[in-house]
């Protein structure tokens, strides 16, 4: 008589972070450029030409590549006005041999003006920089955000034919913001060229009252700041310990006020719901900024345009992302700064219904969680449930608009009572003062925010590229034990509906329904044999690190290590990808085999 069969389904997750993938290059000849790209010819452009590198002395030693060899390699990522640009990557050296143009389109703004073409003194006032971030990626696929800056294109309006040259000399980030790391050579061409130049005089006057502007409006607000918070110390002495967080370096070493770093960001078509940009967030990598050396925790929040060309960050990072899309899609929604466990500092979102509902969205998992006040001078009537979130403290919550400091006797988040207009338990800013530094267009020292770029990534290609590369790896892991390997083709194609049911509960919070996939499972297992199934998931594309990961688990490695009589073993990959080219990575181990008593 056979066995009864039995399945054994385990389940793990992994979280990691993600290379970075390309997302738009335009070639660099100019009149291949221009044929390439529709030109409108009522519209002003300026035409970018990157010539190449040097000095960049990290890079003195590195070998020449040979042909076809991996190397690691230099990419140029730029936005302008809503247009972004990639350059193609190019070997890591000392003299990185960059050479692309791309043509920027000057006039975007407004689109009633559309039919005037915008000449100099237009072109004058639009005071957006060109943000250029250089981005390093390893032989592994692993990033690095090497340098950022922002480029004052507006000098070649007082240049000869709208026509100049610049060496642009890029710093490192974080605690090398003041060390170079490289020059670039650039060259800058208004196109179609300028019938009447201005004089450099009066192009310099211009920046520089503009700087001058800026200063005063961020000197005022410092003062305003300094007053706020001695008036919030005067609330209670004990505030002093709080998270109460009203300015945070960026990747440059600036300090800016931490409301500058949320904005409404409409993602388009790339994501339809909240939920589904709550798990686009969650899929970009999480990497705390480097620090040299022991002690603490280095600060870094990055601009979005960083974050997003490396395709990781740290807590602060992806809570602005997930608050800035959700305030994008009609929400009430606040960066939340206090601690979790431990007392590591820690950043979250967090959303206020209609209906009073408080619900915390922690961006780096995906998880949502509703907020119920305990109040801790009522007599515990009963046992008060503990808390499904991690968050311990909250000091300070802010968006684009608001900054409100937690004013309540105890900051404790499991007491704490989220009534934002009550002024005796959230000190708020003045709106106007925030204003002032952080509307769009306020100040010369705002990087406007870029828009999400679609994934340039094939989901299926890469699912079968990472399946083919796990069976090779099994099938010699197995063969260092002296183990043969039969592969089911059939098995692994039937543990598709559960990987996409994985995902679709994690992007919508809603259980899919498993029924179908455990039928399928049971007929595709005879009587008498065992089925064992291991679903786990990344958010890198990297196979071999993925193996070894899923090897370091004793429910996987029992599957891949499986010996037994008419074993067959089966894996499928499924790739989901996001906006940036982030993706969710699920792979799914299974073995059936004979069961013996």
């Amino acid at each position: 008589m056979g066995f009864k069969r039995s399945l054994a389904l385990f389940k793990d997750s992994v979280d990691q972070e993600l290379p970075s993938s390309p997302k738009q290059t335009v070639g660099f000849d100019k009149q291949s450029t221009l044929k390439k790209t529709n030109i409108d010819p009522a519209r002003r452009y300026l035409y970018l030409q990157v010539l190449g590198g040097k000095a960049f002395l990290e890079h003195l030693q590195e070998p020449e590549p040979l042909p076809g060899q991996i190397c690691s390699t230099f990419t140029l990522c730029l936005h302008y006005r809503n247009q972004r640009f990639r350059s193609k990557p190019v070997p890591c050296a000392c003299e990185p041999d960059f050479h692309d143009g791309f043509l920027l389109e000057v006039h975007r703004e407004s689109l009633g003006d559309g039919t005037r073409m915008a000449d100099s003194t237009t072109m004058l006032s639009i005071s957006d920089p060109i943000h250029m971030v250089l981005i390093k990626t390893d032989i592994f696929g692993e990033t690095t955000l090497v340098a950022s800056y922002f480029l004052e294109w507006r000098s070649v309006l007082g240049s000869e034919n709208g026509v100049t040259s610049l060496t642009v000399e890029l710093m490192g980030v974080g605690t090398e913001s003041k060390v170079s790391v490289g020059i670039l050579n650039i060259k800058l061409e208004m196109y179609p060229p300028l019938s009447q130049t201005l004089s450099q005089e009066v192009v310099n006057t211009q920046l520089a009252l503009e700087r001058q502007k800026t200063a005063e409006k961020e000197r005022l607000f410092l003062v305003y700041a300094k007053q706020w918070w001695r008036e919030y110390l005067q609330i209670r002495p004990s505030h002093n310990s709080r998270l109460v967080k009203i300015f945070a370096q960026d990747e440059n070493g600036i300090n800016r006020p931490v409301c500058s770093y949320v904005k409404p960001l409409r993602a388009g078509r790339l994501l339809d719901t909240p939920r589904q940009a709550a798990r686009f967030v969650n899929v970009l990598g999480y990497e705390r900024a480097p620090v040299i050396g022991g002690g603490g925790k280095q600060e870094q929040w990055c601009t979005l345009l960083a974050f997003l060309c490396r395709n990781k960050g740290d807590c602060e990072d992806h809570a602005n992302l997930l608050c800035s899309l959700l305030l994008g899609y009609g929400l009430e929604a606040f960066v939340c700064v206090g601690t979790k466990a431990k007392g590591a500092p820690h950043a979250w979102v967090m959303t206020c219904g209609t209906d009073g509902t408080i619900m915390f969205w922690e961006s780096l998992t995906g998880h949502r969680y509703i907020h119920k006040p305990t109040n801790p001078d009522e007599p515990p009537l009963a046992e008060q449930p503990k808390p499904l979130y991690p968050y311990r403290t909250v000091g300070c919550v802010f968006n684009h608009q608001t900054f409100l400091g937690n004013c309540q006797p105890s900051d404790a988040v499991e007491t704490c009572v989220f009534d934002l207009n009550d002024e005796s338990k959230w000190k708020p800013m003045s709106e106007e003062a925030i204003k002032s530094v952080c509307a769009p267009g306020a100040t010369t020292s705002l990087p406007p925010f870029p828009p999400l770029c679609a994934s340039t990534i094939d989901a299926s290609a890469t699912s079968n590229e990472i399946e083919m590369q796990l069976r090779l790896l099994v099938s010699e892991h197995r063969k260092d034990l002296g183990l043969t390997t039969v592969w089911e083709d059939q098995l692994s194609y039937l543990l598709s509906p559960a990987l996409a049911s994985y995902e679709f509960e994690r992007t919508t919070s809603i259980s899919a329904g498993n029924e179908e996939f455990q039928d399928a499972i049971r007929r595709a297992v005879p009587d008498g044999h065992t089925f064992k199934g291991f679903p786990i998931h990344f958010v890198y594309r990297n196979a071999r690190r993925a193996f070894a990961t899923c090897l370091r688990s004793p429910f996987c490695e029992e599957i891949i290590c499986c010996r037994g009589d008419q074993v067959r073993l089966a894996v499928r990959v499924r790739v989901f990808t996001y906006p940036e080219s982030a993706c969710a990575v699920w792979i799914m181990f299974a073995c059936k085999y004979r069961s013996v008593l």
